[in-house]
């Protein structure tokens, strides 16, 4: 368990990563995420989902991290979708590739820390009109857990809505180096 799952100071119940985000693991992603290389989302999905195997087990919907419509136009693709519906291919719960909106675009995380991240993201997301989680087992699902910030702020949003559960998927996790 890392130390953010620890403190519980986050709004989901659980995070699985299928890899380290290190020197090995981030060609795939950034491949996968910016290289047009949707092929890699069958593979890192299969990882995924045995790596996820005990939160996914009695999991109602997987939820994808949504991109902005904006971004989604210009990158044709969501790789967050991609890995989700790999996911499931493999043996996961069925997707709710929809269920959850990005209403504004935000700039990119990428050179902002911890705080600047939660201050980009928060409000950014809304559960569709018509959809319900309440009393269900959700699995955000993302290509990296940084810092948290963009699936606490999903996770948020869903426990609002009622979700019984709430955990998070990634193929990746970054690890902080360093003294806290």
């Amino acid at each position: 368990m890392c130390a953010d799952c620890a403190r519980g100071q986050m709004h989901w119940d659980r995070a699985c990563a299928a890899l380290r985000y290190d020197k090995y693991s981030r060609g795939l992603v950034l491949r996968l995420k910016h290289g047009d290389r949707t092929d890699l989302a069958r593979a890192l999905g299969g990882w995924m989902r045995r790596a996820g195997a005990e939160m996914l087990e009695g999991t109602d919907l997987l939820v994808p991290v949504p991109l902005h419509w904006t971004r989604l136009f210009a990158r044709r693709y969501n790789q967050a979708a991609l890995l989700a519906h790999a996911i499931h291919a493999a043996g996961g719960p069925p997707v709710a590739a929809d269920w959850l909106l990005r209403r504004r675009r935000t700039p990119s995380q990428g050179r902002l820390g911890p705080l600047g991240r939660a201050r980009n993201v928060r409000g950014a997301f809304v559960l569709r009109d018509g959809r319900s989680v309440r009393d269900r087992r959700v699995v955000i699902v993302d290509d990296v857990l940084t810092t948290g910030a963009t699936v606490d702020e999903c996770a948020r949003v869903l426990r609002r809505a009622g979700a019984e559960f709430v955990g998070v998927l990634t193929a990746a996790r970054a690890l902080r180096t360093g003294s806290p």
